[in-house]
């Protein structure tokens, strides 16, 4: 089968696509022949060598990618939860091989069904971003009806969900993003947008239950005036597990009894996310944005494209074609 692999740390040129052994799913895991993934930050991240946060858990040969969607084509002994001709899409194993690959082993408690009518595409583009968008909206930030929620990065591959979750839980939603998608927003049910270019949320702002930062852009200063909207008690929420919260932030916060945390950390829980976000999906309340599909073998152009921190929704790597939504068999 054909998959991409990094043999040394570097640019979009690294990647490359070989032919490798299909795996064989060991007894607590599924064999997925892939149809779609996306690219994620973290994926060129990883392929550049990694942060002091991860490099440690990169060794080469390294496979990329966190999504998957496709068909179940085998089960392991111990698995119960699904069949082969499933459709699914979850987050496989990480560290791992990756995703941007004809055919993937993973464990069979990092996926989901599909939900219905969407095509792989449009599932390739959610799981891992629905899992940290779940978890900072409804897991960590308890978004509740009538509660005023601010999304930094409100137009991206999280922070779309994310306004789509809060909406979902009966939100009074905010979100930051550029000029030209302040319409993308308000149609995904944004009730206000603030152009971060030439407005300042902390000037226009206050009473925050709940902020959410989604932004690709690791900014003290946004941590620290978002502590001035947020109202006594309040949530603030960050996607950087890579920027640890600092003493002044946390200090900042504290005068207003309000409290601070990373996504993730071991409280992300697969099952109730992908479930939960697939629900959403089916009542009609979220939808996936996917802003490009590229072919695996354009991988590199995909990074590139991703790699400008200005994609809307996101980029989708189509693995196999398809030409209609499929259903679960």
């Amino acid at each position: 089968m054909k998959a991409i692999r990094v043999y040394e740390f570097g640019g979009p040129e690294v990647m490359k696509l070989v032919e490798i052994e299909r795996p064989v799913p060991a007894a607590d895991e599924i064999l997925v022949k892939m149809y779609a993934s996306s690219v994620n930050p973290a994926d060129y991240i990883f392929r550049e060598g990694g942060n002091e946060l991860i490099r440690p858990f990169l060794t080469l040969p390294l496979g990329l990618g966190l999504d998957a969607a496709g068909i179940v084509e085998e089960t392991g002994n111990q698995v119960t939860e699904f069949k082969k001709g499933d459709n699914v899409y979850g987050v496989p194993n990480f560290p791992g091989d990756g995703s941007y690959a004809e055919y993937i082993a993973a464990k069979a408690n990092q996926f989901s069904l599909m939900p219905d009518q969407i095509t792989f595409n449009e599932a390739g583009a959610l799981p891992s971003c629905a899992l940290i968008a779940w978890n900072g909206i409804v897991e960590l930030g308890k978004v509740q009806r009538g509660q005023r929620v601010l999304i930094h990065g409100a137009a991206g591959g999280v922070g779309n969900l994310a306004v789509q979750f809060a909406k979902a839980m009966g939100g009074y939603v905010i979100g930051t993003a550029s000029a030209h998608n302040v319409d993308f927003l308000n149609e995904l049910g944004a009730d206000e947008v603030i152009d971060y270019n030439t407005e300042r949320f902390d000037e226009l702002l206050r009473d925050i239950d709940v902020v959410f930062n989604a932004s690709p852009v690791r900014d003290e200063s946004i941590r620290l005036r978002s502590v001035d909207v947020i109202k006594e008690g309040g949530i603030y929420v960050c996607t950087h597990l890579d920027q640890p919260l600092t003493d002044d932030f946390l200090n900042a916060l504290a005068q207003k009894n309000a409290t601070g945390t990373l996504v993730g950390g071991g409280s992300i829980t697969y099952t109730s996310s992908l479930s939960g976000t697939t629900r959403l999906i089916n009542e009609g309340k979220v939808r996936a944005v996917v802003s490009k599909v590229y072919p695996l073998q354009q991988v590199a152009d995909a990074h590139r494209q991703s790699e400008t921190k200005h994609v809307r929704g996101k980029i989708v790597l189509e693995i196999r074609q398809e030409n209609e939504p499929h259903e679960a068999v």
